[in-house]
């Protein structure tokens, strides 16, 4: 019995498992640090070029927009006018028109000039004016003549019923064109404006 117990307790001994040794915080913190660089450039760079991406798809949708309000504006004034059929005909004896013929030239020139201005920044890539002005101007600039292009369209169009009313002819037809493409400016600018808002917004938690 004593061997048998001798024996027992050296087959215990011999037969202890031996524990696998630990990493150190020293191990541990190299590896995180390791994948945190191999993920993290990555990463970054990704974001970087979605981000340009984004900002690219931004500009040339502004650029459309502006486009499309300066062609509207432009046809808008264009065919106010021409409106001239003589007599009571004429678009300079109703002050409601000469404010529409004015506010379509106005828009063209604003329009014009702010499409050539993004022409030449993504042609060139260099801004002419700093990002955080350039934001503020957008804005403000596609606020205030989309509010102007819809108060000249309304004030047009109860003195256009009028005239249809006793005398329904090309005078009033005309009239009626030139209203319409002023609606289709602003709504082309009111879109403008909101991709300008954006735009502001970004520049403000940059």
């Amino acid at each position: 019995m004593a061997v048998s117990d001798g024996q027992t307790t050296k087959e215990e001994v011999g037969s202890t498992p031996v524990e696998a040794t630990a990493p150190t915080a020293f191990d541990l913190e190299n590896q995180s640090t390791a994948t945190a660089r191999g993920t993290g450039t990555g990463g970054g760079v990704t974001e970087i070029v979605r981000r340009w991406k984004r900002e690219d798809i931004i500009k040339r949708g502004s650029l459309a927009l502006r486009g499309l309000a300066l062609l509207f504006s432009l046809l808008s004034f264009i065919i106010m006018a021409s409106n001239n059929h003589g007599d009571w005909k004429n678009y300079d004896q109703y002050e409601e028109y000469r404010y529409l013929l004015a506010i379509g030239i106005l828009s063209t020139v604003y329009t014009g000039l702010q499409a050539l201005r993004q022409v030449h920044e993504l042609s060139t890539r260099k801004h002419l004016l700093q990002q955080r002005t350039s934001a503020l101007l957008d804005f403000f600039g596609d606020q205030i003549m989309a509010y102007l292009l819809i108060s000249a369209a309304s004030s047009a169009v109860p003195l256009t019923n009028r005239i249809r009313e006793s005398a329904d002819n090309l005078f009033s037809d005309t009239s009626a064109a030139s209203i319409s493409m002023a609606f289709l400016a602003f709504f082309a600018l009111a879109l403008s404006a909101m991709i300008s808002g954006y735009k502001l917004s970004t520049q403000s938690y940059v």
